[in-house]
């Protein structure tokens, strides 16, 4: 069905049309209620026949309005128009990616904000139990005031109960049996084959579509679904059409994304977007320059407040200062000052992730717990190239003994 301008859905005035995408039009329409000009999805009514669809159409809108962040396009409310579906949405003025990209690829600092823009999003989705399935050029949207829009969860994965929030990287969301959703070239592996999924088969799509960003090629072309199908999974994708010019340790984090095994992709969409910004700031480049500058050096991340009660929160900070300063009188070790640790406090990025945003060869975690007046300290040191532990060890002692406790 296509609408006229004037048409009237609710208290919205259909101005013109924007666009056609793959479950119906885009119109820009006037909201007479709050005088706004909107963006008005309705689905086609082939596509509205399908109750499945009509499903998959409403999953978008539960999806999206359930969250709340700047990377993400914004859904105000479900209305019907002629018995069809509608999802009222904020008007984004620009251009997707992928018209950007046809233009040329885009400067490498260009293309890596972008991606650590997405990368935010994606975080805030999987934190919400929410996979989007179907990342792709067209559906990252640039905006003309350089903002990074995320569209189009229609085959997102839903789960909003706590645990599975909690868990999204453990517990993986299913996938119909032999049901393949997505869009070839930049679905992962195991998303093909029709396995569950979780939020790394999000990380891999934006991998792809980094590489593609940054050199104005597809990673997985081909003139067949068959032909892309064959290099996704025949083995490891072939990186050479970057260009001299982008930094190899932009190169590694495109790498590390489009692993085949989900396990050796970075776990977490955080952990992604730290990786970006520490290959835009430079401490990726001197961390890689040199395996001697990484083999003194040493990070200790803010110790975590595994209480309920914040006012433990003195304790925990005060330990990891304490640290800190202490570590930094030894001769010839490299400490990582406060100011840049503390920027990690409450995330929990993989050690390889940290250490390469850091330039630290080891890092030091712990977390604080009270039970009545003694607290108990868990405390690791690790590796951050080779990630495996050093050493590790519990303390427990009275609240009381503060100084002691530090020490």
């Amino acid at each position: 069905m296509s609408l006229p301008a004037g048409y009237r859905i609710a208290q919205y005035e259909i101005v013109g049309p924007l666009g056609t995408g793959g479950m119906g039009e885009v119109y820009r329409a006037r909201d007479a209620r709050l005088g706004r000009d909107v963006a008005v999805k309705v689905m086609a009514a082939h596509i509205a026949a399908d109750p499945e669809m009509r499903k998959r159409f409403a999953t978008e809108a539960r999806a999206v309005a359930s969250l709340s962040h700047s990377a993400i396009l914004s859904i105000y409310e479900m209305v019907q128009a002629d018995g069809l579906p509608c999802a009222v949405m904020e008007l984004l003025e620009g251009e997707n990616l992928r018209q950007r990209v046809q233009r040329g690829p885009l400067p490498w600092r260009d293309a890596v904000q972008t991606a650590a823009a997405v990368a935010d999003g994606l975080t805030a989705a999987h934190t919400r139990g929410i996979v989007h399935r179907d990342l792709k050029p067209e559906n990252i949207f640039l905006t003309r005031d350089g903002h990074v829009k995320i569209l189009d969860f229609g085959l997102a994965v839903h789960r909003m109960d706590a645990a599975d929030a909690a868990n999204i990287m453990t517990r993986p969301a299913p996938t119909v049996a032999g049901a393949v959703l997505g869009t070839f070239g930049y679905m992962s592996p195991e998303q093909i084959r029709g396995e569950r999924v979780d939020g790394r088969t999000d990380i891999f799509a934006l991998g792809c579509v980094l590489y593609e960003t940054v050199t104005g090629r597809r990673l997985f072309p081909g003139a067949t679904p068959h032909e892309v199908i064959a290099q996704v999974l025949g083995g490891a994708p072939e990186l050479s059409a970057i260009e001299a010019g982008v930094p190899r340790e932009l190169r590694a984090v495109i790498a590390r994304s489009v692993d085949r095994d989900p396990a050796r992709r970075f776990e977490r969409a955080e952990d992604l977007a730290l990786a970006l910004r520490a290959v835009l700031n430079g401490s990726g480049v001197a961390a890689a320059r040199s395996s001697r500058a990484r083999g003194k050096s040493l990070a200790v991340l803010p110790f975590a407040n595994s209480s309920a009660d914040p006012q433990l929160d003195y304790l925990s900070d005060g330990i990891t200062e304490s640290i800190i300063n202490s570590l930094s009188q030894l001769p010839g070790v490299r400490v990582v000052p406060r100011s840049l640790v503390f920027r990690y406090k409450g995330l929990h990025p993989d050690p390889g992730t940290i250490g390469l945003a850091l330039n630290a060869r080891t890092i030091l975690t712990g977390r604080v717990s009270l039970h009545d007046d003694v607290a108990v300290i868990q405390a690791e040191l690790v590796d951050t190239i080779s990630e495996t532990q050093l050493w590790g060890d519990q303390f427990r002692l009275r609240v009381a003994d503060v100084m002691a406790v530090q020490e």
